[in-house]
């Protein structure tokens, strides 16, 4: 037994001898696989084009100009745009897992539902795009920025629609608000698009006052049409006797971090964190989460009454305006970017 042992010993020896003649994986690796290119290490304010400056931001920018890949793996890197990324790169795996353990379905009731749903993602993609991989070029940032205003579009609309269909009561449904309020947050949710679009290609920085202006006026007007159904369920329905109403409130706390606070008072030490933008994406994933959670409070109690108040003819036709918005918000910012490569370009051309 004894003599066996030592052959299975000497045999397995062997083994690992002729093995370790063989080539190691990372002589093969360099020949057969091209290497990534590493980002960058972030530069101050004074190294990056004014386009790409942020107010009392000072330091923690990426270059201009890297491959793309860089940008991309950028996402591990420590900058001043990686909480704006984490913030809504995060939030929408939380939201499809929330679907998928409710366990919704698709059909004619569900419709509008799921075009929220379909809205919260697209908005959510859309600003982790922007904020990640706006530095490789002018025309880049550009064109992710607008690409991110056809995101809050469209998500604008959807979450018109899930108020519609779902939260409102039928005091407001006849009312004047109620009956154009559709259409109204379509046409809004456009001029969002459009005005944005506009006001980012149009203001250099120092941005005036009226850039501020010609953004804010179009997408307040949507926000506070789209939570009108909201808001007149708030004011008229006791709160105890509507569990989703309490989340609803919830969602009125992210209108009040969209401005530069607190890097206004302390220039340059929120460069990495604690920008008012990180705060106000923060907010926003949050109360997205809260929203639908509420949505589908609302769902669930109205789901059997849906289809005998609005009928299926009018559930499919909120599909096809959502279809119809987001393509003409689509092609607003193809058309801007259009409008801002023949700039750039020109701008070249005179510089040579």
């Amino acid at each position: 037994m004894s003599s066996g042992a030592l052959g299975r010993l000497s045999t397995l020896t062997l083994s690992v001898k002729q093995l370790s003649r063989l080539p190691h994986l990372s002589d093969i690796l360099p020949s057969s696989l091209p290497s990534l290119p590493s980002p960058s290490p972030t530069v101050p304010v004074s190294c990056v084009p004014t386009l790409f400056q942020e107010p009392y931001i000072l330091s923690g920018y990426r270059p201009v100009g890297q491959d793309w890949r860089c940008y991309l793996l950028s996402l591990f890197q420590r900058h001043n745009e990686s909480l704006n990324v984490w913030t809504h790169l995060l939030a929408g795996p939380l939201v499809l897992l929330r679907v998928w353990a409710y366990g919704l379905s698709l059909d004619s009731a569900s419709l509008p539902l799921c075009l929220y749903i379909l809205s919260a993602l697209t908005y959510l993609c859309c600003s982790v795009a922007a904020h990640l991989l706006q530095s490789h070029s002018e025309l880049a940032h550009y064109s992710l920025f607008f690409l991110d205003y056809v995101g809050v579009s469209v998500y604008q609309y959807g979450c018109s629609l899930a108020h519609y269909f779902y939260c409102s009561e039928p005091a407001w449904r006849e009312s004047t608000v109620g009956f154009w309020f559709l259409p109204g947050a379509a046409l809004l949710g456009w001029l969002s698009c459009a005005s944005c679009c506009f006001a980012k290609s149009r203001y250099r920085r120092p941005y005036p006052l009226r850039r501020k202006i010609c953004q804010l006026i179009p997408t307040s007007m949507a926000y506070f049409l789209d939570i009108s159904p909201v808001a007149h369920r708030l004011a008229t329905v006791p709160w105890g006797q509507d569990p989703a109403l309490p989340l609803h409130a919830l969602n009125y706390h992210a209108l009040f971090f969209s401005c530069p606070v607190p890097e206004r008072f302390f220039p340059g030490h929120c460069d990495i964190m604690g920008q008012g933008h990180q705060i106000f994406h923060l907010f926003l994933s949050l109360c997205t989460l809260c929203q639908l959670e509420a949505l589908f409070l609302d769902y669930g109690s109205r789901r059997d009454t849906v289809l005998q108040l609005y009928g299926e003819r009018q559930l499919w036709f909120a599909g096809v305006s959502f279809l119809a918005l987001a393509l003409c918000s689509a092609l607003t910012a193809v058309v801007m970017r259009g409008h801002v490569q023949r700039r750039l370009a020109k701008c070249e051309t005179v510089k040579q």
